[in-house]
């Protein structure tokens, strides 16, 4: 579904990602772990087009100057060159770190605008399955996204990304800074999202609740992969348990 050669980026001569490769196939839970600073929001966002979108405002105002290199193709598509909406419409959503949502307005009216691309009932359909996703979000319908918990907002945002009928979903972070039982909720509510037919690609720096639900994981460090294998075998790895659970 998902491929990615050799792809490199650069901000002006700092290089944030070093010709990392990597695939996504249909159907998968794919994990891509590494510390602060590894390069897995470059990739995301590298993936999600939100880079080269920063690359041609940085162009216009005579900023930053940031580097694209490699291939990137979705369905055997070259989408390296394609806008952010195109290919949210191509069906690659990102949920970005920070669980950013519309603060002023509701929970109910959250989900509904993040699908406005699709038909009414499409939408009207799948907020019922975000729900279903996250039960604790049904009572908080009428609550304004500013008013809810950290928690709760990284459910609505992933509620949001769902609505917008992705093919391949994007998770940048997921689990940062919620609690244990939280961050269960969230391994649980990737699964339920799995099991609608939607592929998933989560970069995370917490990987011990993350490695039981991935089919396949990669490991990086400064924009490099040093590691990669299926959730089991990264879990029994030495130096895996080593950087990751601390044994």
């Amino acid at each position: 579904m998902l491929e990615v050669k050799n792809l490199s980026v650069y901000y002006e001569n700092a290089l944030a990602l070093n010709g990392l490769s990597l695939e996504v196939n249909q159907g998968e839970i794919v994990g891509v772990f590494g510390s602060n600073s590894a390069g897995k929001t470059t990739l995301m966002n590298t993936i999600a087009g939100l880079t080269l979108d920063l690359k041609t405002k940085e162009e216009r105002k005579g900023g930053e100057r940031i580097t694209v290199h490699g291939e990137l193709k979705f369905q055997g598509e070259d989408i390296l060159t394609a806008k952010p909406s195109e290919r949210v419409k191509k069906g690659i959503v990102l949920s970005r770190e920070r669980h950013p949502v519309f603060r002023d307005s509701s929970v109910e009216e959250n989900l509904k605008i993040s699908g406005f691309l699709r038909p009414a009932g499409e939408v009207k359909e799948r907020m019922s399955q975000a729900y279903a996703i996250f039960p604790h979000l049904t009572r908080l319908k009428r609550r304004k996204g500013g008013l809810l918990s950290g928690g709760e907002q990284q459910m609505l945002a992933i509620g949001m990304a769902f609505v917008a009928h992705p093919r391949l979903l994007l998770l940048d972070e997921p689990l940062l800074g919620l609690s244990p039982l939280l961050q269960a909720d969230i391994v649980r509510a990737m699964r339920d999202i799995r099991e609608q037919g939607i592929t998933v690609l989560v970069a995370e720096q917490y990987a011990r609740p993350i490695f039981p639900a991935i089919d396949r994981g990669y490991i990086i460090e400064n924009g490099t992969l040093i590691l990669t294998g299926t959730g089991p075998e990264l879990m029994d790895n030495p130096e895996v348990r080593s950087a990751y659970f601390g044994v």
